[in-house]
């Protein structure tokens, strides 16, 4: 047995890791998860976010609608709420879109213990990041002795209507899956056209809906 790191963990980052992974049985009625050992686990893990990393075309959020599949319908390790909260928190937390697939990847580990949650979160990071690293690296070197290349222009070209095509589906699909009520989704219609037609800060937007939350007009 792995030896669990629990002991140099912040006490505040397991509670937050208890309550945020603890679906309640009714939410995973309909999910058969595959009955793994601990490496089993991490070795899962690791090879799902391998397969994706090289199709991330315009940066990690490009995947979410496939990071849903994986991690609520296909091997369970959420609840379509908890991905959506984990969705909410990467975005809200400095650093790059790629958070996300550490917090699921903790939240795979985490029937574990904390100790391979943590594992299983770095594993997840280092699987999504790699691949696509290296081959940027790879690409970069070379790309630019094709600058005047016709079908290097036509690429570039024809990358963009495609990747906005698959962001605007991924908003759909958190759309879907974060307001299963009225209330929510009327705030989420109101941000999208105060983001378009203004120039408020975004963090007004959360701390507005951080206290509706907190009130209870919006809640799922």
């Amino acid at each position: 047995m792995f030896p669990s790191p629990l002991m140099a963990l912040p006490p505040f980052l397991v509670s937050l890791g208890a309550a945020a992974f603890a679906a309640p049985a009714s939410q995973l009625a309909h999910c058969e998860p595959m009955r793994l050992n601990d490496l089993g686990h991490l070795l899962q893990v690791m090879g799902t976010f391998l397969g994706l990393s090289l199709f991330s075309l315009g940066g990690g959020n490009t995947l979410l609608s496939e990071y849903h599949k994986i991690s609520v319908d296909q091997f369970c390790w959420l609840t379509s709420t908890q991905f959506a909260d984990l969705y909410a928190l990467a975005e809200a937390a400095p650093g790059p879109s790629s958070m996300l697939v550490g917090l699921l990847g903790m939240g795979a580990g985490w029937p574990e213990g904390p100790g391979w949650a943590l594992l299983s979160a770095y594993g997840a990071e280092l699987a999504i990041l790699l691949p696509s690293t290296l081959l940027m690296v790879v690409a970069c070197l070379r790309w630019n002795r094709l600058r005047d290349s016709p079908w290097r222009i036509a690429f570039e070209r024809g990358l963009g209507p495609i990747t906005l095509g698959i962001l605007f589906a991924v908003g759909l699909k958190i759309l879907h899956t974060a307001d299963t009520n009225t209330p929510g989704l009327i705030v989420s219609l109101l941000v999208c056209v105060l983001m378009l037609r203004t120039r408020i800060s975004p963090l007004w937007f959360m701390a507005v809906a951080g206290v509706l939350g907190g009130l209870g007009v919006i809640n799922r």
